[in-house]
This record gives C-alpha cells, structure tokens and sequence, in this order.
C-alpha cells in the first residue's frame, strides 16, 4: 500500500496534475479565509509580495487540516497545501470570480507577459502527528498572444473557465490556445509545480515514487 498524499485543497487543477503525475490523493478541503489571512498579515507586515503571499495561503490550507480526521480515519502521511497568484506589472491577480473582472483582465493582458507564482507547504503528518514541514515557492513566465480579438475574450469569458482560476487562464484547458510561450515548469502554471514539489517530499524523508498509488484505485 503507497503512503497517502493528502491534498488540502478542492482544486479540480491540482487533482488533475496529481492524478496525472500517479497518485491518487485523499482531498482534504481547508476552508481557509483567504482575504483574512492575507489581512491579518498585511496589517502586520505591511504589503505582501506575491510570492510571499501565495507560501503564506499554502501553509495556511496545510496547517488547517493538520489533527483533522478524513472520513472518520485520522490523516496518516504527506499533507500538501498550495496556492496561486498572477503577477503582471506591479499588479497581483488572484480569481477574478466575475465576468467582468475577467474581461477587463483579458484586455489588458493579450500581448504581454506576467509571473504565475505557486506556493507549496508540505507537512510531514506520519503517524498522525506532525514530524516536519518544508516549503517552497516556484514562478513561470506566461506570455499571451497579442493577438486576440475582444469577439474571442466574450467566448472565453463566457465558457465561464477563467472565473476560478488565478490570473483568470488556464493552459490545459480552453485557456491554452490563447499562451504564446511559458519560460519555467509548465505545471507551476496549472498549479502545483511537480518538479518542487518533489524535491520538498524528498527533503523529508520520503520518496516521490512511494506516493504512486494508480493500483489502489477503487
């Protein structure tokens, strides 16, 4: 039996990269206040960069479920918080949740290039309790087409995809014909970076491959 992974997160993104990379995660949901968290640091450190905010938000969803019981069974393995935040200019973008939020993004992004930041918390939870955390942020560059018409900014906008994702993009969906170039780990971009990720897992003691769990399936 692979040691479990245990996702504090209910991004559809993130499963997909997990699943897709060989393990089979437990999702723990962290229900963390993100604009309060973020608040309470701001009012004390004044503002945050976007790298610091996003490793903020991550430990915050990993330590959330730490003590916490998954379908009545204590969590028992890697606990793994992230979170994501679009950088263009001076300005940091998180989910656009409207239409027109999005559409003003759209506009004023085609033809440039911003920063996608993911933060990583992992928490070593064996034997359910926590033995060691470690963390880490990693960056990709994401360049848009300068040539998209506002007619496919309205269809894009409307397929209601960008509203739940950082930055308002995605690239391995709809998203991704409308990315000219990314410079950095593609699957920082949808997430979670995999190659980070892994060394952080590492550095604690355990093996990515000892996560690989596609045969336990149900």
């Amino acid at each position: 039996m692979a040691m479990r992974l245990y996702l504090a997160s209910t991004s559809p993104a993130r499963l997909w990269l997990l699943r897709n990379a060989g393990i089979e995660p437990v999702v723990a949901p962290s229900h963390v206040d993100e604009p309060a968290a973020v608040a309470a640091a701001e009012s004390e450190h004044g503002a945050l960069a976007a790298g610091h905010m996003v490793q903020l938000l991550a430990r915050a969803k990993a330590e959330a479920v730490v003590g916490t019981e998954i379908d009545g069974a204590p969590i028992d393995g890697i606990v793994v918080g992230c979170d994501s935040a679009f950088e263009l200019g001076d300005t940091i973008f998180g989910k656009p949740h409207r239409a027109d939020i999005a559409t003003q993004r759209w506009r004023g992004q085609r033809g440039r290039t911003g920063v996608l930041h993911s933060g990583h918390w992992v928490i070593d939870h064996r034997g359910g309790e926590v033995r060691a955390a470690v963390g880490a942020v990693a960056q990709a560059s994401v360049s848009f087409v300068p040539d998209m018409t506002d007619a496919e900014i309205d269809a894009y906008v409307a397929s209601g995809e960008p509203l739940q994702v950082a930055g308002a993009f995605t690239i391995d969906s709809l998203g991704g014909a409308f990315i000219e170039r990314i410079d950095g780990d593609p699957s920082t971009v949808v997430g979670m970076s995999l190659p980070t990720l892994r060394r952080l897992i590492r550095s604690l003691g355990v093996e990515w491959t000892a996560l690989w769990n596609l045969g336990d399936r149900v």
